[in-house]
């Protein structure tokens, strides 16, 4: 299910897709416009799936609205995304180096060639996805490298890091573990005195052996943890820290640069750090910590945007929400996190929101 409210809606969407990729590979088509011109008038149902796959698909490429009046003009939904991706990840850009970037764009090459083999092949029901062509493989190649462009640059400065839907478990020098969760990146730093992992990105489960003589300490962007002997869980997500305890009492420390926090927290507790220096303390189950270790992403009254961008750590494509307000409603359940698109379309059930496939690796979630 995709959040249609009957089977005759989704039917329509599916075909409106399906015409999206005709139509652009063929839009001087006079038979084929006239086939697609009659598909509209046959059920009012057609035209609303249109248009609304229509601004969906926009947010792929700059595909002008064939059946209108008048080409979309200025830049695509899709560019402007891009656009705040990259902004986003402006921090990162010092650390690239000449070498760097010919790896993302030989990454994003092959990626996108990736991409344009899937769209020619791969079946999604009843919609065979077609040959995205020469300009289908530069918005993919483009995409792909604003992307995975900044997370290279992360592996790059990284000791540690792993993939896309990869969980891995690293023991370092003193007998600690650190689990990382999937796109996460440390840099480990031990010497005679010195106990010192920096969380690059993402989010990692520590289980730290006591040393009495040697804290051990993690640096994550706005906060720093200090342990003698536990077990606990640092995450980094636009601008917070999250810090949650399973056993043990952990002290939290933002930079000195702002209001000064410091916070103990005991098994049960979390507390999360904005760069501002403001603090939301919460409790859970010591259970439901970390609880992606076990392939579960559990939301409470969190923002939809927050967990989708937990959930895409877990899909191998790209995730948009074209909505803000939508972005911002809260979301509760637990969700499984090896069957990502069902996660996602649970999540959007709840909202009374709509994801579609715009090709096999880019799904939209907007309002119904």
């Amino acid at each position: 299910m995709t959040g249609m409210t009957n089977p005759a809606q989704a039917k329509a969407a599916k075909e409106a897709t399906d015409w999206i990729i005709r139509l652009h590979e063929a839009p001087e088509d006079r038979e084929l416009k006239a086939e697609f011109d009659a598909w509209c008038a046959q059920d009012p149902l057609h035209l609303d799936a249109w248009n609304a796959t229509r601004r969906t698909a926009d947010l792929m490429a700059g595909i002008a609205p064939l059946g209108a009046d008048q080409a979309k003009n200025g830049k695509a939904d899709w560019q402007r995304f891009l656009d705040a991706r990259r902004a986003s990840e402006d921090d990162l850009t010092d650390v690239r180096t000449a070498a760097g970037e010919d790896a993302i764009a030989a990454r994003a090459e092959e990626t996108a060639k990736v991409i344009a083999a899937q769209s020619r092949f791969k079946k999604r029901g009843n919609t065979s996805w077609r040959g995205i062509g020469l300009g289908g493989l530069a918005i993919a190649a483009s995409l792909v490298a604003a992307i995975i462009g900044p997370r290279i640059a992360t592996e790059m400065q990284a000791d540690h890091f792993t993939k896309t839907a990869e969980i891995t478990t690293v023991t370092l020098a003193d007998n600690s573990t650190v689990t990382l969760a999937p796109e996460s990146a440390i840099k480990v730093r031990m010497d005679g005195t010195t106990r010192f992992v920096e969380l690059l990105s993402g989010e990692a489960f520590f289980e730290v052996t006591p040393d009495p003589q040697k804290p051990f300490t993690v640096g994550a962007d706005a906060v720093t943890v200090t342990v003698l002997g536990t077990g606990f869980d640092v995450s980094d997500t636009a601008g917070r820290s999250s810090v949650a305890v399973e056993h043990g009492l952990v002290r939290v420390e933002n930079a000195p640069t702002v209001p000064p926090v410091s916070e103990l927290l005991e098994a049960g507790q979390q507390a999360r750090v904005s760069r501002d220096g403001q603090v939301r303390r919460s409790t859970a189950p010591a259970s439901q910590i970390a609880a992606w270790r076990h392939n579960q992403l559990i939301a409470q009254d969190q923002p939809l945007g927050e967990i989708v961008d937990r959930l895409r750590r877990y899909y191998t494509g790209t995730i948009v929400i074209t909505d803000a307000e939508l972005s911002r409603q809260t979301v509760t359940g637990v969700y499984r996190l090896d069957d990502p698109v069902s996660a996602l379309r649970g999540m959007a059930r709840a909202q009374k929101a709509t994801v579609r496939e715009i090709t096999p690796w880019l799904l939209v979630v907007s309002p119904s």
